[in-house]
């Protein structure tokens, strides 16, 4: 169900359980400023979420109220992740959803990180 990204961060969502361990996940990369782990769902043959350690409900959130350490240090995390997995050269989709109608189902920033096949154009309707 989308989320309304305007409203504060819930500490109980999914994402702020597994980065308090509560919640397993099949990690594949871990910062001082962000997680990274395989998608219980994945949408391609690889498909990692990679979030940020701090509590940001949204892309929106974040870039207004992250440290510029946060900042670089997820954006530096995100393409780790991607140069780790070996995606460079093959290519993928990065893609951040915010709020109702990009229908965002957890409220807690994540970037999905699409790979192994080709992917496609994005259409927008």
């Amino acid at each position: 169900m989308p989320i309304d990204a305007t409203q504060p961060y819930d500490d109980q969502n999914i994402f702020a359980k597994i980065l308090r361990g509560e919640i397993p996940s099949k990690k594949v990369f871990e910062s001082e400023f962000a997680l990274a782990f395989h998608d219980i769902n994945p949408q391609a043959p690889h498909h990692i979420l990679v979030i940020p350690k701090g509590p940001y409900v949204s892309w929106d959130d974040f870039s207004a109220k992250a440290s510029e350490a946060e900042i670089a240090g997820f954006i530096r995390a995100v393409g780790q992740v991607a140069r780790d997995a070996g995606f460079v050269a093959p290519g993928y989709r990065l893609l951040a959803n915010t709020g109702m109608d990009a229908h965002q189902e957890v409220p807690h920033l994540h970037v999905h990180i699409f790979a192994g096949k080709p992917l496609g154009p994005m259409l927008a309707r």
